[in-house]
């Protein structure tokens, strides 16, 4: 029993550094065309062919979407605004939607990005709290977020139209 099980040990050792050191690598392709366009990225969130990330050029930070099949950033008007810093993001499996949490003045703000309208929206939150941490799920109609309401951290799941 002792050597059977030393066995299975010694082959699932194995077959763990078979995968390290063989299949598990950046995608060099499109990890280079990342880099080109921006000096770093932070927040990443990953839709079907879709790349969502904090995107830091020359010093100024922007929400970015990046088309995996062409590996091209995609336009979207309005997302960004000079006077707000993103702190969390999530894209929607299809990349129309993109959530983000933000910092504005004095607020932090749960915001929704609809890509197909250019628009950019802000959430309620009841009851209120504060939002840090955004997540959506594939179809982009269900939304968790992490929300601080009295020195306590909750989840909120809301439905979107």
């Amino acid at each position: 029993m002792r050597g059977l099980l030393i066995t299975s040990v010694l082959l699932l050792c194995s077959a763990i550094l078979g995968c390290s050191q063989n299949g598990i690598r950046p995608m060099s392709r499109i990890g280079a065309s990342l880099q080109r366009t921006a000096d770093s990225r932070r927040y990443p969130s990953m839709g079907q062919r879709w790349l969502a990330s904090l995107a830091s050029k020359n010093g100024r930070e922007r929400v970015e979407l990046v088309d995996l099949s062409s590996g091209t950033p995609v336009p979207l008007n309005g997302i960004n605004q000079a006077d707000s810093q993103t702190i969390s993001l999530s894209v929607s499996g299809d990349g129309q939607r993109i959530a983000l949490v933000r910092q504005r003045e004095e607020r932090t703000e749960l915001m929704l990005y609809r890509r197909n309208v250019n628009a950019l929206q802000k959430l309620p939150i009841n009851p209120p709290g504060i939002p840090r941490s955004v997540s959506l799920n594939g179809n982009g109609r269900l939304l968790a977020v992490q929300v601080s309401r009295r020195g306590r951290w909750d989840v909120d799941l809301i439905r979107l139209p």
